[in-house]
């Protein structure tokens, strides 16, 4: 990332662009480089634009903000998504989260935070609009009770972890292993070994409790 941020904003409300277009570019260090009304628009511009960041409106029409986020997410790449959205409901936000989503904006107070969420997504951080702090602490309450119960997960390594939470994103043994560009074989070793200290048991149980936890680890 330069000393410029670009952004690509992907929203299919006109007006709403305009405004935020307009609080973006205001800053001298923030520059939008591309707009999208829907999300397959936003993924034709951040293969054309390569943005440092890309701000998705959770509805939009074909592709959503969730499908154009899986999309850019399982591509690897190293666009910043944020989320922007009128939703202020719990079950989104871990959602987007688990997701690996980075910044996470009401779009009540999108015009007063939206820059500081570009340069903290861009820089590699996360971003949550304030009044969410409730969402946090929760979330953050079901991983300790989470390591109450299943203790072993303190035993997993970062690649163990960093697996288990591609499993609880519904990605195969095959595409985990081209993510991280390492062998099946390796792939399923790792998922032997997160199995035995997670003490889990029966056909497709590493599947069942990453996705049942998949916010809390």
């Amino acid at each position: 990332m330069g000393s410029e941020i670009t952004i690509v904003i992907a929203d299919d409300h006109p007006i709403f662009r305009r405004g935020l277009r307009g609080m973006i570019e205001s800053e001298a260090d923030l520059k939008v480089v591309a707009e999208a009304e829907d999300g397959e628009t936003a993924l034709s511009m951040i293969s054309e634009y390569d943005p440092d960041v890309v701000i998705l409106d959770v509805d939009m029409p074909g592709k959503d903000g969730f499908e154009a986020a899986t999309a850019i997410i399982r591509k690897n790449t190293a666009v910043g998504v944020i989320f922007l959205t009128m939703h202020n409901t719990e079950s989104l936000f871990n959602a987007a989260l688990d997701l690996g989503v980075k910044g996470y904006v009401l779009k009540d107070s999108a015009l007063p935070e939206i820059t500081d969420c570009i340069r903290a997504v861009a820089a590699g951080k996360n971003y949550i609009s304030p009044p969410l702090s409730t969402y946090l602490i929760n979330r953050a309450g079901r991983v300790e009770a989470l390591k109450r119960r299943t203790p072993g997960i303190y035993d997993l390594t970062p690649a163990e972890r960093n697996i288990l939470k591609l499993i609880a994103s519904e990605h195969t043994s095959r595409e985990i292993a081209e993510k991280l560009f390492i062998s099946i074989r390796t792939v399923d070793r790792h998922r032997a070994n997160i199995t035995a200290k997670l003490d889990l048991r029966g056909t497709n149980a590493l599947v069942k409790f990453a996705i049942t936890h998949r916010s809390e680890f």
